[in-house]
């Protein structure tokens, strides 16, 4: 078993970080799962074409586009979501038995620009990262929206059965508890596309306890139908 780790995985939050920042990668489509900047997203990778593109990036600068596939392709390759987050390899873990465990590090968001042809495995997009300098230098979430956050958040961990360390939670800094509950909170693969496109913290928040919310009366619904 080898194993990588890097910890210097954020370029930083300037210009020449962006302009560093490469136009041509390859993405990793995957529905229901969603990268967002400063988060980390662990992936278990075992089909060969991704076992190679894994392989391929940590021979080169260790990024990978994650984006969610929108429906089926003429070709047999899904249509995409113009909008994905671009992410460095920050560990690395081969197995035993032919895996590859990994964890992306959220860089910053980035809009296809072109799917390239490619002779890999996998595919290939040129991305432009224009429309989100913002994630190189996040504003601060307002702390006035964390009340009610934790509230809805209550309701829908009750709702689903989920134990969780409400002292931990509180605790937590607001950006990284919002970017945590987006990428691991069981939503729909739309309603995740749609926290992923919002820029503005105030409007990430307001939209993140919407879905709790949503997600806690959609089960009791249920609940009372059956």
């Amino acid at each position: 078993m080898t194993t990588f780790s890097d910890h210097d995985s954020n370029p930083g939050s300037d210009q020449s970080a962006l302009e560093r920042l490469p136009t041509r990668f390859p993405i990793f489509p995957l529905s229901g799962a969603i990268l967002l900047p400063g988060g980390n997203l662990p992936l278990n990778i075992f089909e060969p074409r991704y076992l190679q593109m894994t392989k391929d990036a940590m021979r080169g600068d260790k990024v990978i586009g994650m984006i969610q596939p929108k429906g089926p392709g003429s070709d047999g390759n899904p249509s995409l979501y113009p909008i994905g987050c671009i992410g460095k390899i920050s560990n690395f873990e081969a197995t035993e038995d032919g895996r590859n465990l990994i964890t992306l590090t959220g860089i910053c968001r980035f809009e296809i620009v072109e799917e390239l042809t490619v002779a890999t495995p996998y595919r290939q997009v040129v991305g432009a990262y224009d429309n989100w300098r913002c994630d190189l230098d996040p504003s601060m979430t307002p702390d006035d929206i964390r009340a009610e956050l934790v509230e809805a958040l209550r309701g829908y961990f009750a709702v689903h059965d989920i134990s969780v360390d409400w002292e931990q939670i509180e605790r937590a800094p607001l950006s990284g508890l919002m970017t945590s509950l987006a990428m691991i909170c069981p939503f729909e693969p739309s309603e995740k596309q749609a926290l992923l496109e919002l820029a503005a913290p105030s409007e990430f928040g307001r939209t993140l306890v919407a879905l709790l919310k949503m997600g806690t009366l959609s089960n009791d619904d249920r609940t009372v139908r059956h």
